[in-house]
Parts: structure tokens; C-alpha cells; sequence
């Protein structure tokens, strides 16, 4: 019997998902909650089984693809008619998925989820990469490595396909697909529907630093990374609290302002997919430690490409840094239908003046970039010189750090 698997909504009221990588191709012999195929959702990438055994006899959409929930995604034949129908079985690859083998020979690579579909994107074999992870484990940079001696290995140049405007023979082409292209999606439209500006601010953050260190000392032994983070989410909270407006969307079929009462801090992180936005959750809920805590846990995640469902969308506001590497300014583009994003910039000895005299101080810019549909720049301003009160003389508002 025929049986025709649809695709269901794995992404909590998902209307589509692309197809980032069939793991069975047409002929193949399916066990029953056998992976059949990598599907993006907006939120994640998830593998989905099949609930029957049975003989793949066709895929209806290829690799790069969007197929529409309810869709039929692929055909297989049955010994029978299911009796009933078991749901499909969906795990999702940004979780945390443990090293797992892949290759020619069973348990001759070891490489996480995330690593093989960098693999896949950049055109390199991994039973060629030498793992330098523990174990062995192949690790992104391992496969980053490995493409600079790609033109010398024929398996992979023979995955290159240059076009007729290719510049060399050298040129690399990568599919732009799955997480890529979701963010350039939503990055375009947030270019078109926003009107964005960005205030920039200058801030002395020489007491702050002064507390941190003292914070940090008193933390230790209790297993937890205090950085600066943490410190500006609980400056921006008790900041949205002021100023409502930074912390709203906009609902234009009802022709609403809806300013939020509840405060989801998203951190803009960069993982081995791209970047993502995993969520704070209630921030303002949380001690300085609840939040130096939460942002460890998302930082770790991120870095291992373990991002999971549960830590991605609904933010109402987003912080991005890149720490040390920070620069001096930026313009940063709203995370869409959020109104307001803010940019840490990197901490540095600068001069100062004070009291009529130079000295050196502790200093930094801060971006932020607002929807100007709903944020006047008076409120952009206010707003920031609300952090900039907070973060120069820190007290009340960090009174929990320990």
C-alpha cells in the first residue's frame, strides 16, 4: 500500500517548512522511526521519522525546497494499510544532540548535527577531516580548515559548479538554504517594513567594572560566569519599565500599538548555523546570579549549535554584543516586529574629562536602533540616558549581585 506521510506542524503553528537535507532517497528501505529528512522551521532544524516501515517510492520535494504543512512530503510503500496512524517521531538537531557517527564505516566520524550540515554547505567529506575535538569529535573549525585544501581534493572540487560569471575555478559555491537564508529573509523584511534610525551614546563604565570584578570574586565556587551581560539586561528591564514604548509591536490589522507586559530579553548570538536570538525568559523575575546563569546556559548552547526550540522567539526586546570584539559603533537592525534593539559596544581605557582635569576611565558606546513608526528620538534618548544613569553609578538595581 501507498502511504503518503504529510508534513505536520513541528513548529508550533508553523505554516511551511524548507527542506534542508533528505536523508533517504528514492528505493531505499525504511525501518520503522527511521530520520527521513532535516526540515527548517522558523525556529529550528528538525529531523522527522517515519511511523511505518516500508519502501521510499517518491520524494515530492527536493533539497532547498518549501513544502506547505499538510503537504504530502514523501510516498512510501507499506506491507499494509496502517491500521492507524503513529505520529511521526521529530527531534530537533539544535537541541543537544551528543556526537554522533557518520561516514563510510559506522562510528569512523564523530560529528554533531551541526558540524555535518556546515559540511554539507561548504562541499567537504568528512571522513577526510581529522577531528581535533574531544574523542576525535570533528569540531566547525575542523571543517573550516579543511576547505583550504579543497581544490586539491577531486571529490570536492567535483561538488563545485561554477556558473558562466564564475571568476576562477577556484570560486566555492554553497547552497543558500536553511538557516542562512531564514535570516536573510527576515532581515530584508525588517528593511522594509521598519523605519529605522540609530542614537549612539557614550558611557563611563568605570564603577561598573569596579562591581563586577568585586561581584565575580564572590562568585566564585559557585560555578557561574559573571559577564557584563547580565548587567545591562537588568539595566534595560528596569529602563523598558520607564519608557513602554521600547518594549511594544506594532499590530497593524487592528491598528494597535500593543506595548508588552512582559519583558523576554533576546540576545543575538552567532552559532555555527548563524545567528540566532535564543530568549531570556521574565528577566524581570530574575536576580543579577538568575540571569548571569541563563545567559551562560544560552551562550554554551549557542556556541555548540545546541540552540534548542524552547529558547527561540517571543523576545520583546534584544541586546547584542560581541564583546571584546565590539568595536566602536554600529547600526544594528531591529529584530522584526520588536521596535527597539540595543548594541554593546567594547569596554576600553579612554580619556575623560573630570573636574577640569584628564584622566583615564573605563568607557563605551552603546547603539540603539529603533523603529521610528513608533519611538520618537526624544524616546530613544531618554531611554538610553536612563541605562546610562544605571550603568554609570550602578546600585539599587544591582543590589542582588551576590
Amino acid at each position: 500500500m501507498a502511504y503518503e506521510f504529510k508534513l505536520p506542524d513541528v513548529g508550533e503553528g508553523m505554516a511551511e517548512g524548507e527542506i534542508v537535507r533528505w536523508l533517504v532517497k528514492e528505493g531505499d528501505d525504511l525501518k520503522q522511526d527511521q530520520p527521513m529528512v532535516e526540515v527548517m522551521t522558523d525556529k529550528a532544524t528538525v529531523e522527522i521519522a517515519t511511523p511505518h516501515a516500508g519502501r521510499v517510492l517518491e520524494r515530492r520535494f527536493k533539497e532547498g525546497e518549501r513544502c506547505p504543512v499538510g503537504q504530502v512530503l514523501i510516498v512510501i510503500e507499506t506491507a499494509a494499510a496502517p491500521a492507524t496512524t503513529k505520529p511521526a517521531e521529530v527531534s530537533s538537531t539544535d537541541k543537544t544532540p551528543g556526537p554522533v557517527a557518520v561516514g563510510a564505516a559506522p562510528g569512523s566520524v564523530l560529528a554533531t548535527p551541526a558540524t555535518r550540515r556546515l559540511a554539507r554547505e561548504l562541499g567537504v567529506d568528512l571522513v577526510s577531516v581529522k577531528g581535533s575535538g574531544p574523542g576525535g569529535q570533528i569540531t566547525p573549525a575542523d571543517v573550516r580548515a579543511a576547505t583550504l585544501g579543497a581544490t586539491a581534493d577531486k571529490s570536492i572540487s567535483e561538488q563545485l559548479t561554477p556558473g558562466p560569471a564564475a571568476l576562477s575555478s577556484a570560486d566555492v559555491r554553497i547552497p543558500f538554504r536553511g538557516v542562512r537564508r531564514m535570516i536573510a529573509e527576515h532581515m530584508v523584511k525588517t528593511q522594509r517594513e521598519v523605519a529605522q534610525f540609530t542614537y549612539v551614546e557614550e558611557i563611563d563604565c568605570t564603577e561598573l567594572v569596579e562591581l563586577r570584578d568585586k561581584a565575580e570574586a564572590r562568585l566564585i565556587g559557585h560555578g557561574v560566569k559573571l559577564s557584563y551581560l547580565p548587567f545591562f539586561v537588568k539595566a534595560a528591564v528596569e529602563a523598558l519599565k520607564k519608557h513602554p514604548q521600547l518594549n511594544a509591536t506594532l499590530d497593524e490589522a487592528a491598528g494597535e500599538i500593543v506595548q508588552r507586559r512582559e519583558y523576554h530579553i533576546g540576545i543575538a548570538a552567532q552559532t555555527p548555523e548563524g545567528l540566532m536570538v535564543p530568549v531570556i525568559r521574565h528577566a524581570d523575575r530574575r536576580t543579577l546570579l538568575d540571569l548571569a546563569r541563563e545567559v551562560d546556559r544560552l551562550a554554551v548552547a549557542a556556541k555548540n549549535g545546541r540552540v534548542s526550540q524552547r529558547d527561540l522567539g517571543g523576545s520583546t526586546f534584544t541586546i547584542t554584543s560581541l564583546g571584546a570584539l565590539g568595536g566602536i559603533v554600529a547600526t544594528p537592525i531591529v529584530n522584526y516586529p520588536e521596535v527597539a534593539i540595543l548594541a554593546i559596544h567594547k569596554i576600553a581605557k579612554r580619556p575623560a574629562v573630570i573636574d577640569d582635569k584628564i584622566v583615564i576611565r573605563d568607557r563605551m558606546n552603546l547603539s540603539l536602533s529603533v523603529d521610528h513608526r513608533l519611538v520618537d528620538g526624544h524616546d530613544a534618548a531618554t531611554f538610553v540616558a536612563e541605562l546610562k544613569g544605571s550603568l554609570e553609578t550602578p546600585g539599587l538595581i544591582f543590589l542582588d549581585a551576590t
